[in-house]
């Protein structure tokens, strides 16, 4: 869920893609940015050395 987010991916977009709820992938990604210190979803590509998403 993370490398998804990551990646640039809504929550909508992540939910559809591994067949889970919205709300699901919302609180695994509220444990990540706690577990990762990230402030936010625009941290997660640094943390996670992905490279940041452009705009589409």
């Amino acid at each position: 869920i993370v490398t998804l987010a990551a990646a640039g991916l809504s929550n909508r977009q992540i939910a559809e893609r591994l067949t889970l709820s919205v709300r699901t992938v919302g609180n695994h990604l509220y444990g990540a940015y706690t577990r990762l210190g990230a402030g936010d979803r625009g941290a997660l590509p640094w943390l996670m050395e992905l490279p940041e998403p452009q705009p589409a």
